[in-house]
């Protein structure tokens, strides 16, 4: 019990906060804007930490079970952190665009932020890094069909077939997700995975003694506790935000950097080591996810209570992911990644928080 409590502060932590936020509940909205703010700050940073220990034990699982299983856990984590989150704001008065605000900017967090700064942290320190050229291919075209269908369509379904088009979605993104990890761990598994030259069979022995059952249930633990906690940062961040002017498009960027936290870690991490196959199968492999799991679950939420979504981009958002989609296809489509490659998308990453200071 003491060497669980050593090592999982945070969840502890989570668990204490759950329990003060459900009984103060009331009161910290009562005492006014300042109180709500800071409640949300507070419960913010610790959803990051409880997050941080999802990607920790999706980390070590993925060790086990190698790629690319591996890096498929861990951003399985990451979109269900994400799920999870946006479904607690949804049902505590989120607005009707929240859900593709999130999408969206999963989107570019994932893919101009994560992969841009691993592609410059790591071309700066190894130069050119190699992957599997064929897994860039796949996955920029999943994700520009997946988006396509789910977010570019829907600017054009009349309001009265809402519900058709929304049930299609439904399964759409189902069975395309389904077809793909058939392909990443069937027949085609070797796109996803790259053999470098100094690559060993060992294991490093990090945590060598513990066992998969135990970080699974540690996992799943975190994953409920985020589900709490993000339903009273909810409250608290409507509240606070309520009428204050700040650009409707934050709480979604919100969720989004709460799920990607432990991304942006592991990707780094790899990048340092010269492992841009992992960074791939992170960056690219969570927007594929985020996509076509995240929209399913936020679709049968809207079926569910008869309320419609707007899941159609406004034309900045559909001019930025198509922008994003092109230059990604450019700059991958060579099997190295550089520098350079690492700015185009920091430069688009770094629009996007621009357009959304500015509310647009």
């Amino acid at each position: 019990m003491i060497s669980l409590l050593k090592h999982e502060k945070p969840l502890f932590l989570a668990i204490l906060a759950a329990i003060t936020g459900f009984l103060l509940e009331h009161a910290i909205i009562e005492a006014g804007r300042g109180a709500q703010t800071l409640a949300t700050g507070v419960f913010l940073a610790i959803i990051i930490a409880a997050a941080l220990r999802v990607a920790h034990h999706g980390e070590l699982l993925a060790r086990r079970l190698g790629e690319p299983y591996g890096t498929m856990i861990l951003t399985l984590s990451a979109v269900t952190v994400e799920v999870v989150i946006l479904a607690m704001m949804m049902f505590s008065g989120g607005g009707p665009t929240l859900a593709r605000d999130t999408v969206y900017s999963a989107l570019m967090l994932d893919i101009n932020g994560i992969l841009g700064m691993a592609a410059i942290v790591g071309g700066l320190k190894h130069g050119e890094q190699p992957y599997n050229l064929d897994s860039g291919n796949s996955y920029v075209s999943m994700i520009l069909v997946a988006a396509g269908v789910s977010m570019f369509v829907p600017e054009f379904i009349p309001a009265g077939k809402w519900q058709a088009y929304s049930a299609f979605t439904i399964v759409c993104m189902v069975v395309l997700y389904a077809l793909f990890l058939r392909m990443q761990t069937g027949r085609h598994s070797y796109f996803f995975d790259y053999t470098y030259a100094d690559d060993t069979a060992q294991d490093d022995g990090h945590h060598a003694g513990s066992k998969t059952g135990h970080h699974a249930l540690l996992l799943v633990a975190s994953l409920v506790l985020i589900g709490f906690l993000s339903e009273l940062m909810a409250a608290f961040m409507n509240h606070a935000l309520a009428g204050s002017g700040v650009p409707t498009i934050v709480p979604a960027i919100v969720v989004a950097l709460i799920s990607a936290s432990p991304e942006v870690l592991t990707a780094l991490r790899a990048a340092q080591n010269n492992r841009m196959q992992a960074v791939m199968n992170i960056a690219l492999g969570a927007s594929l996810a985020t996509v076509v799991l995240t929209i399913p679950v936020v679709e049968a939420i809207a079926l569910m209570t008869g309320q419609p979504i707007s899941m159609g981009l406004t034309p900045v958002q559909t001019a930025m992911l198509l922008l994003t989609l092109l230059v990604a296809s450019i700059n991958l489509n060579d099997g190295e990644t550089n520098a350079i490659e690492g700015y185009t998308h920091a430069a688009l990453f770094a629009t996007f928080l621009f357009l959304s200071g500015l509310g647009v």
